[in-house]
């Protein structure tokens, strides 16, 4: 993407449930005689890759990150924790699902994204989820939620700024909070929900100079899919000191799904491309892995990442 271009290194970091891949039979080496350690390949290739899946009692998701078709390496980051209590007194249902992708043209893209998705997750942790283990409720002095979510944020942006100066990302974060959805977002990167009535939103707004263009009128929902600066961004993080943050919060109910996507993913599939594929899959592993090979189908010219969560 561009602030300029961008190419992207793959960071995940898995929940803390043990993590499947889709292709879950090949986690059963003990089943296969002989198993041989594979012959070392190129860094990037082995990058190409990495699907994982969480189940749990109150969610289901899956994630994927792609080199694609066209870049060398890969500068996306994801990193998902999900913490659920089954036990009298349980604490609320937790979980962060962080997606960022680094901006070519710029020094240390995957750095940069790797180190907003710590940065971030580590503010959270330390200010919503382990307190909230120590106490289960928040006081009335606290901040609010959506409020320690912009600064999370706000704090990756002067690490970045600090440590990697010249680098930059977009940075789309989704913590679920007992029953309720807050969403952090800068850049260009989206975060979809899908209510179970089947109703389709996109909740996160592009920060790009095409879709600012679009809002005022001075170009067309068409026109903005093939302008040359379709990838162009006005806001993201680690491209100064001061930055706006948008915030939401809403309630998430059973049956919601949420999909969090570069925009490798979103620029070469229609929105109803991509919710037929998610419909059609039987896992959220699964639906991620195909949503990656339709997009690579479709040229696969950027790095693609896809976060899937289901409510039950």
């Amino acid at each position: 993407m561009q602030f300029i271009e961008r190419v992207r290194q793959r960071f995940v970091k898995s929940s803390v449930a043990a993590p499947s891949t889709v292709a879950e039979p090949l986690l059963e080496t003990e089943n296969v005689p002989g198993l041989v350690e594979p012959s070392p390949i190129p860094e990037f290739e082995r990058q190409s890759e990495t699907s994982l899946a969480v189940t749990s009692g109150s969610l289901q998701a899956g994630w994927i990150t792609d080199v694609g078709r066209a870049r060398g390496h890969n500068e996306d980051s994801l990193l998902i924790f999900v913490g659920e209590q089954e036990s009298a007194g349980a604490a609320p249902l937790f979980g962060l699902f962080i997606l960022a992708d680094g901006m070519g043209g710029h020094q240390a893209g995957e750095l940069a994204s790797a180190l907003a998705c710590r940065v971030v997750a580590g503010h959270l942790m330390s200010q919503v989820y382990l307190p909230t283990l120590a106490s289960l409720e928040r006081g009335a002095t606290q901040p609010s939620l959506t409020e320690v979510l912009a600064e999370a944020i706000t704090s990756a942006n002067r690490a970045i700024n600090q440590t990697l100066p010249g680098s930059g990302t977009t940075l789309t974060c989704v913590m679920v909070f007992g029953e309720r959805l807050f969403i952090g977002h800068v850049g260009d990167s989206r975060v979809y929900l899908r209510q179970a009535s089947g109703e389709v939103r996109q909740l996160t707004r592009d920060h790009s100079v095409v879709s600012k263009l679009v809002e005022i009128g001075q170009l067309t929902p068409e026109e903005a899919v093939v302008h040359p600066q379709r990838n162009m961004l006005y806001r993201a993080v680690g491209q100064g000191f001061s930055l706006d943050v948008d915030v939401q919060s809403q309630p998430l109910q059973p049956g919601d799904q949420l999909l969090l996507c570069s925009d490798g993913l979103w620029g070469l599939l229609s929105d109803e491309e991509l919710w037929r594929i998610v419909a059609a899959a039987p896992t959220p592993s699964a639906a991620c892995a195909q949503l990656v090979a339709a997009a690579n189908a479709a040229g696969g010219h950027d790095n693609i990442s896809v976060i899937l969560v289901k409510t039950r």
